[in-house]
């Protein structure tokens, strides 16, 4: 503890010295950081936490240039670092099975970084990936002691509370889209998405009655807030995700007594059509749009024809550099000397015609190569098998709780995974701290105790 107590001495000194400094006003802030940093030093879980409910009110911090989850994030990574050099965290948490191709990941990465087209543009998208890689690391070092159940509490509240604020006021709506803080829907909706299953793994693990409508109310607003964003991808993502969960509850099925099926019939019967009653008409309207697929870039809906030219663009990048691509974070460069965008420029602002290619997937093929594209792909199934193995891990050691866990995580996680489809996010909080829990917990369970038997 000594290291640590040079560090509580030194912020001292700078309390004393901003005391008698023209700004004396700024020491308050010294001490509050420096219980910042202690209560990090001893439960640095608190600080993962802590990042998980900010990330949906990002948007807050939008014009800093610091926002508020990056900094606890960096005042995280120096804890861990402190704790590192002095062995008090042990360097083997760092293991995991997702390395092998996060390493050639990055190799790949940093090839195509050396032959971009645009050095400038790529080493901002490097930037913006560092964090993911530094979360991920995070996450590996302290998620052995994380809740959670206070995981999922935190991800479905905040999720919910942006769903509220956007549903009920235009200032968090972007077009009448509601987007939340993050000024954009479509992001929105993969928050919703992720945190759906959360909730509904709260519904299903409450105590009482009285918790149970609290966590059934938080899944209402979420499910209000996807209808909210009009986003057709969320709601297939969601969907699926939904038909899964089902899908793992069918042993409860017979559980279910006769009256108890005509009280939830009749409870359907009163649900959906007030559900559909409620579902704004152009968010009904662009659903049924989606029939006209197969015209592809020539469709009449102008965002459809979009996400097809973004696939005609991408895969003429790849057939031209399919080793190493263009150059991370290229693929608007590209875009923009294509017709495609004047044809679907928005506002015919020539910032407009820079366009990312809305799919993580096509985005990574194209800019970094079939390469790098592969182990990007390898690790997010890598993910959602270490999920997997875990949940057959607890069901071989009876654990029928955990099991349940595991599967709303690979629900969430899926749904993350999919959305990928619909939305440039390489760099996204949640995929990098999901990443590193997968490997975390699928250890957790397969070193358990074969005779560990839980109620």
């Amino acid at each position: 503890m000594i290291f640590p107590l040079s560090i509580v001495s030194l912020l001292g000194l700078v309390c004393l010295g901003l005391l008698a400094s023209p700004y004396p006003y700024l020491a308050p802030g010294a001490v509050l950081g420096l219980v910042g940093v202690a209560v990090l030093y001893r439960k640095p879980t608190w600080g993962l936490l802590g990042i998980v409910a900010i990330l949906p009110f990002e948007g807050l911090f939008k014009d800093n240039a610091l926002s508020g989850s990056k900094f606890l994030g960096a005042s995280l990574a120096l804890v861990l670092m402190l704790q590192l050099a002095i062995r008090q965290l042990p360097a083997d948490r760092l293991r995991s099975n997702i390395w092998h191709l996060l390493a050639g990941f990055m190799l790949l990465y940093l090839l195509s970084l050396l032959n971009t087209d645009d050095m400038g543009i790529s080493l901002g998208h490097l930037r913006e990936l560092s964090v993911g890689l530094i979360l991920f690391v995070i996450t590996l070092l302290v998620a052995r002691e994380l809740n959670l159940d206070m995981f999922a509490r935190l991800v479905a509240i905040s999720v919910a509370v942006t769903c509220a604020m956007a549903m009920f006021s235009t200032k968090y709506q972007d077009a009448g889209r509601a987007s939340g803080l993050l000024k954009d829907p479509n992001n929105f909706a993969l928050l919703i998405a992720f945190a759906v299953p959360m909730a509904l793994l709260l519904v299903v693990r409450s105590p009482n009655l009285l918790h149970r409508l609290f966590w059934g109310g938080c899944t209402l607003l979420l499910l209000g807030g996807m209808t909210k964003t009009d986003s057709r991808s969320g709601l297939v993502v969601l969907l699926l995700s939904l038909l899964i969960g089902a899908w793992h509850y069918r042993a409860q099925l017979p559980r279910i007594r006769p009256r108890h099926l005509g009280f939830a019939m009749l409870g359907l019967a009163i649900v959906i059509p007030l559900g559909l009653y409620a579902m704004p008409a152009g968010y009904v309207a662009r659903i049924q749009s989606l029939s006209i697929l197969g015209s592809g870039a020539k469709s009449q809906d102008p965002s459809l024809g979009r996400r097809a030219s973004y696939i005609v663009v991408g895969s003429a990048m790849i057939a031209e550099n399919p080793l190493l691509g263009t150059g991370p974070g290229t693929f608007p460069l590209h875009y923009a000397t294509t017709g495609y965008a004047k044809a679907f420029s928005i506002k015919g602002e020539t910032q407009d015609l820079y366009r990312r290619a809305h799919n993580t997937y096509l985005e990574i093929f194209s800019e970094l190569g079939i390469p790098a594209g592969l182990m990007f792909v390898g690790m997010l199934a890598l993910g959602l098998y270490n999920l997997l193995r875990a949940r057959r891990a607890w069901l071989l050691r009876g654990d029928a709780a955990r099991a349940d866990v595991m599967t709303h995580l690979s629900m969430s996680f899926l749904s993350l995974a999919l959305f990928l489809m619909f939305l440039s996010a390489p760099n996204h909080k949640y995929l990098w701290i999901m990443l590193a829990l997968t490997s975390v917990l699928r250890t957790k369970a397969e070193e358990a105790p074969l005779t560990e038997v839980r109620a």
